[in-house]
């Protein structure tokens, strides 16, 4: 097994300095455009993969018992494909000088940080032009009907979004990347988009996603609780948030989320900013009556977005230190 001791570059890198490397590239250049223009992004080729073999598996004429098989075997059978094509890229950069950079180059390609705070700004962005321009905004980052959300409602879903998908697309690929190296990384954004496209409790997908849906909480529940706690010291050093809040918070409401990760890092952020998040939320298919994460006002503006991003991004700056810190002791 990989581990962040040891990696097996010729140049003796660990895999600690890698990811490091990575998360720089990612929180400074993010997802290129002019790249991502030219060449599909390996999410998009995963989520392609993803969404063809559902149409070919999933057909509503079979019964509950056959889908949840058919969504098992679909499951297994992208995770070790991402599995195995991590592996074949790793192994073919080791053994050669300089072969790290090129896997850090990779590993930040499954990385969001940027991305993420780009398309959370978008949206703070938007709502104080209009709340047309917030809905069209927001509607590229969550599932839920955007037309069903008012100015509040746009500001919450953002919110939402930044401190959920810090742990799953930050806190948790790094996780899984200093656990099992790049095979490791590519297996869990293969659980992840997984998840995200099929993980539904919807007439769909309730059967043939169940599996998908309880590898994504298996996956996450470390990185999860590690993001919460992430989140708790950034509000006690961002202006304008309250670590206190947020630490009590997340002990008072985390559990009461019906996803058994996302409360973490929603009631941190929630009660570092003074807010309430989650609750009552309509998606296309279905409504989901969920508990408020937090007990401040639900009444969220542009500003509380922006305010979040402050948050998020001390959140980003002491996950960078922390690991350069570590690597540091080992020198």
């Amino acid at each position: 097994m990989l581990t962040l001791w040891h990696s097996g570059f010729a140049d003796g890198v660990n895999l600690l300095a890698i990811a490091v490397i990575a998360f720089g590239i990612d929180f400074f250049v993010g997802d290129p455009p002019w790249l991502y223009r030219r060449l599909p992004h390996p999410v998009a080729l995963l989520g392609g993969l993803i969404g063809w073999l559902e149409a070919a598996l999933n057909r509503p004429d079979r019964s509950a018992a056959a889908r949840r098989q058919r969504g098992l075997a679909m499951t297994l059978l992208v995770v070790a494909l991402a599995f195995a094509v991590g592996w074949f890229l790793s192994d073919l950069v080791r053994g050669f000088r300089g072969g790290w950079v090129i896997e850090a180059m990779l590993a930040s390609t499954l990385l969001a940080y940027k991305g993420l705070a780009d398309a959370v700004r978008a949206v703070a962005e938007g709502l104080e032009q209009s709340l047309d321009a917030g809905r069209q905004a927001v509607s590229h980052i969550v599932g839920r009907d955007p037309q069903s959300l008012d100015s509040a409602g746009v500001a919450r879903a953002a919110i939402e979004t930044a401190a959920e998908n810090l742990s799953d697309g930050v806190v948790a690929p790094l996780f899984w990347y200093l656990m099992l190296g790049l095979p490791g990384l590519a297996a869990y954004k293969a659980v992840n988009t997984l998840d995200s496209m099929i993980g539904y409790r919807t007439p769909r997908y309730e059967a043939f996603g169940a599996f998908a849906a309880r590898l994504d909480d298996f996956a996450n529940y470390f990185p999860a609780r590690l993001c919460g706690g992430l989140l708790v010291l950034a509000a006690a050093i961002a202006p304008s948030a309250d670590g206190g809040d947020a630490a009590a918070a997340m002990q008072r409401d985390a559990g009461k989320h019906r996803s058994p990760n996302a409360g973490w890092p929603e009631a941190a952020m929630a009660g570092g900013l003074g807010l309430r998040l989650a609750g009552p939320r309509r998606y296309e298919e279905r409504t989901v009556d969920d508990s408020w994460m937090g007990d401040g006002r639900a009444q969220a503006t542009a500003l509380d977005v922006h305010r979040a991003l402050v948050v998020y991004q001390r959140a980003g700056a002491l996950l960078a230190v922390g690991m350069a810190f570590i690597l540091l002791l080992m020198v």
